[in-house]
């Protein structure tokens, strides 16, 4: 009898999400954004965290160059306006592209992350890095995107426009 209410007391309080599934997302998402844009390895400035946070869900973080550009050194103290102007073009460009990629991101972290209750949230912010010299503008410093792991699975039964949908966006 003693063994059973140890059993179910330690599946009762048990965390619902451990480590290796946590590990196996941010995993996934490292290599998700390092596929966005081949041919520039330092997109991603530092690899994918997360932490299962009991009765919220899960929230994984990140730090993204949305595209490398030219730096200000002894030799170059200045950076032409016209530099700058592409740069800001670029990021410019690759901003809905990085979004539709962090929408599909948090749907594949829904799909495999079976022990997350259903009505617990995945959150995933990005952290966007920008050099001093460059015109911001437009451009934001972070994007947070956070929904239920219930309605990121409408994605899985072919209701992806709806489970993005119901994706909350911030942008700081």
């Amino acid at each position: 009898m003693r063994i059973f209410c140890l059993l179910l007391a330690s599946t009762l309080f048990a965390t619902p999400v451990n480590r290796a599934l946590i590990s196996g997302v941010e995993v996934s998402m490292n290599k998700r954004i390092e596929a966005l844009w081949p041919g520039e390895p330092y997109l991603l400035l530092g690899h994918t965290h997360g932490v299962y946070l009991d009765g919220f869900g899960c929230v994984f973080t990140t730090r993204v160059n949305l595209a490398e550009g030219p730096g200000v050194s002894p030799f170059r103290p200045q950076i032409p306006e016209a530099e700058k102007a592409a740069l800001r073009k670029k990021k410019l460009e690759r901003l809905p592209m990085l979004r539709g990629a962090m929408h599909d991101m948090m749907i594949a972290a829904a799909g495999v992350m079976d022990p997350l209750p259903a009505c617990e949230k995945i959150v995933l912010s990005i952290l966007l890095f920008h050099m001093p010299h460059e015109d911001t503008r437009e451009l934001p410093t972070q994007i947070v995107m956070e929904s239920t792991r219930q309605n990121l699975q409408m994605a899985l039964t072919g209701q992806k426009e709806k489970a993005i949908a119901g994706i909350q966006v911030k942008q700081f």
